[in-house]
């Protein structure tokens, strides 16, 4: 079982169901949301800032992203974790694209970033039971 997991999208209700599918198959203790990739990276900001004090922090060794969000979208959140070189403090963060689209471009886009899996949505207690083995 992770010890977080953060679910990003801008539907309440993919929020929602994230959470009680993930509390269900038992696949983290905690489960933090985030409306927009901006909230998401202003929570790894924090986390950043809480590290330097310390060395410790628990953080989500997984992150949910949904692609089409306003405000920052996934693509743009994922580009902006890249570039404040977050790979690189949060080294256990794996992503997996959680979205509605099934396109070959946003499928194959998304192999350029540390993204370890893309799936459509929603999310359900068989797709998490499959990925269990990869992060326990």
């Amino acid at each position: 079982m992770l010890d977080k997991i953060l679910c990003v999208d801008d539907d309440p209700i993919t929020l929602m169901l994230c959470r009680k599918v993930v509390e269900k198959v038992e696949f983290a203790k905690e489960i933090l949301t985030a409306e927009n990739g901006q909230e998401a990276i202003q929570y790894f900001d924090m986390l950043c800032e809480e590290i330097k004090t310390n060395d410790s922090i628990s953080y989500p060794k997984l992150v949910l992203l949904d692609l089409n969000m306003p405000v920052m979208d996934g693509w743009e959140f994922l580009e902006s974790f890249i570039s404040k070189g977050y790979q690189n403090v949060f080294v256990s963060t794996r992503f997996i694209v959680l979205s509605s689209s099934i396109d070959p471009y946003d499928i194959n886009r998304s192999k350029t970033y540390p993204v370890v899996g893309f799936l459509s949505k929603p999310v359900t207690k068989e797709m998490l039971e499959n990925l269990k083995p990869q992060f326990s």
